[in-house]
């Protein structure tokens, strides 16, 4: 069987059985981004981590599938499936905080950078943002969201922050920072 179905050859794809939709329909966007932030966590991922830090990137991405699943709509088809569970975002606060407690407290600005893990963590972090903002207008759209999403969004952009400064120092890299002029 080819991997091509010529289904999407008008702009429309399937969100699963008998579920067709617009390409460009905001949730296929959000789902394109929560793709690409996967696709960059693994590429993150090929580089040489900790052990702690490549469990949590894995881990990471598997929320990433629940939570599009959640998106889609496929999650509430799977057999026995529940909804993305706000734990999820309990964990990666207690990740968040166990990180940050080995660093340096932050005077400035952290200029993106430094080592390469840490300089495509930064870049991670970024499209992480990009999904989030994805998220809110598929949220604003709908009627009923799972506060879990954007939750779990929110934070996830604040650990690539904080792993991105913990691959730097463990790399034995200096993280620049500034204050922009016109807040010093």
């Amino acid at each position: 069987m080819p991997i091509y179905t010529r289904g999407g050859d008008r702009g429309e794809t399937d969100l699963g059985p008998g579920v067709r939709t617009d390409k460009d329909s905001p949730s296929i966007a959000a789902l394109g981004a929560l793709d690409e932030l996967s696709a960059a966590i693994g590429v993150v991922r090929a580089e040489e981590l900790s052990g702690s830090v490549e469990i949590l990137l894995r881990e990471v991405q598997e929320a990433l599938f629940e939570l599009g699943a959640d998106l889609s709509g496929t999650a509430a088809r799977w057999a026995k499936r529940t909804p993305f569970p706000v734990e999820r975002v309990e964990s990666l606060e207690r990740a968040i905080d166990r990180f940050d407690a080995d660093l340096p407290k932050l005077k400035q600005f952290v200029v993106p950078g430094g080592a390469r893990a840490g300089a495509l963590l930064h870049w991670v972090r970024t499209i992480s943002r990009r999904a989030e903002r994805s998220l809110v207008g598929v949220e604003r759209q709908m009627s009923e969201v799972n506060p879990a999403w954007l939750a779990y969004m929110n934070r996830l952009s604040d650990l690539f922050f904080v792993l991105a400064r913990t691959a730097n120092r463990e790399a034995g890299v200096e993280e620049r920072q500034r204050c922009p002029k016109e807040l010093s």
